[in-house]
């Protein structure tokens, strides 16, 4: 049986504008993800590794080109549309964790449920349940502050996985992290993907990336090669 599609960027070009200056990133890049691929993208800075996944996620939109999501183009859909396709589709997982520093842990993984309109008792029976999932039951009241680095991103996995989306997008999710951490957070993101997540990571560590199924090496705002995991 083929697998299905979950992702598919058609010939997909990138052009930002600073300064009335015109700065190409993607040149025409074609790419297809499958449903429950772990994926890794790589490449130097400035290879348009964040433009995929931003644009994946539907947080940016192509200069030509046309981008699907579970088989719809997400090209040309509204703000509105877009921010409905990443509350349903979509987990992100920063670099920067982007928690919300005066709520503590449980009240940053609820967040994304109050915004799709869950209710309160759902929401925090929800979010208790998900940070017990990734090992923090002894920190649903510490706030970012009182958390180290790894527990941070554990807890922005919480968040990522609150409405239960198909995609895990991880830019740099190790980023900011000692070794053992890292570890961890790549152990983590192979078990969401082991339990049917499909999982796209953006990383500078050839050893994380080639844990995935699929190395895409990007260079210069093109796909310079794709490699099998091994």
């Amino acid at each position: 049986m083929m697998p299905m599609e979950i992702v598919r960027l058609e010939n997909v070009s990138k052009i930002y504008t600073m300064d009335k200056v015109q700065v190409p990133v993607l040149h025409g890049i074609s790419l297809e993800i499958y449903k429950g691929e772990f994926v890794s993208v790589m490449g130097p800075s400035g290879s348009g590794k964040s433009t995929i996944m931003n644009l994946i996620g539907c947080l940016d939109r192509p200069t030509r080109g046309e981008v699907y999501l579970d088989g719809k183009n997400v090209s040309k859909l509204s703000e509105d549309k877009l921010a409905e396709m990443r509350r349903k589709k979509i987990g992100f997982v920063f670099q920067q964790f982007n928690l919300i520093p005066r709520l503590n842990a449980l009240e940053n993984v609820e967040l994304p449920m109050w915004f799709a309109g869950v209710v309160k008792a759902k929401r925090t029976s929800r979010a208790g349940e998900l940070l017990r999932a990734v090992g923090l039951e002894h920190r649903l009241k510490h706030k970012p502050t009182e958390l180290s680095g790894g527990e941070r991103q554990r807890v922005a996995i919480a968040r990522a996985l609150a409405n239960n989306p198909e995609i895990i997008l991880a830019d740099e999710p190790t980023g900011n992290l000692d070794m053992k951490s890292g570890e961890e957070i790549i152990n983590l993101l192979q078990k969401l993907n082991a339990e049917g997540r499909t999982v796209l990571i953006v990383t500078h560590e050839l050893e994380y990336a080639r844990r995935a199924q699929r190395m895409i090496k990007l260079r210069d705002g093109l796909i310079e090669g794709i490699e099998v995991g091994k």
